[in-house]
């Protein structure tokens, strides 16, 4: 049973996590905690304006082939297995800046294996060169991939100061692979969670 918990758990943290980095205030809360993708925010003053935020983004691939001496060009489209591909933007000139970073929130039961294997696919995916599926509001934008991201990964504890064999391990192993680490709580995004569903079943009159 306590098994079963375990993984109710980190479903709601994935799930709660993914809904913050839907908004630019919880993907500012992220990037706080490692310092050199934060200061590529074109403005800390407007963030909304200053970066897209993709969550499971798709992308758009071309593929050439030769036949009989003609090129055929087709086009593909298929999602990365990244959780979200934030784009940083000028807010002035309404223009992507070059700098992608791509988020791998630990999913339920993932270990270091997973999330690397997430990283690597992600690299070959993008390497290839690649068009983004932008958001209706931001179709304005160049949609063509950078072959270079940034990864960074955001991974779960139940207790900082108390890590679990697994929880060492993924961070201790990313940190070795120099990979970027942001650290959730498990606790605080269930609280989170406990606290959203008691507002919907008794909502302020």
């Amino acid at each position: 049973m306590t098994g079963e918990t375990d993984l109710q758990q980190q479903r709601v943290a994935y799930e709660e996590t993914l809904a913050d980095c839907c908004h630019y205030d919880g993907i500012l809360s992220i990037l706080m905690q490692h310092r050199p993708y934060f200061e590529t925010l074109p403005s800390v003053r407007r963030p909304q304006e200053s970066m897209v935020a993709i969550p499971l983004p798709n992308v758009r691939s071309r593929e050439a082939s030769e036949t009989a001496g003609m090129i055929d060009l087709r086009y593909s489209i298929r999602p990365l297995p990244c959780d979200i591909a934030l784009m940083m933007c000028d807010p002035e000139w309404k223009i992507k800046t070059g700098i992608e970073i791509v988020l791998f929130i630990q999913r339920p039961d993932e270990d270091l294996s997973d999330l690397l294997g997430r990283w690597r696919q992600t690299q070959v995916e993008l390497g290839q060169g690649v068009e983004w599926l932008m958001p209706r509001k931001h179709k304005h934008l160049l949609a063509e991939g950078t072959e270079t991201p940034h990864p960074l990964f955001i991974v779960f504890v139940e207790l900082e100061n108390d890590l679990s064999a697994r929880e060492s391990r993924i961070i201790r192993g990313l940190g070795g692979a120099s990979l970027p680490v942001a650290i959730q709580s498990l606790s605080s995004k269930e609280d989170e969670f406990s606290m959203a569903k008691t507002k919907e079943s008794y909502p302020e009159v």
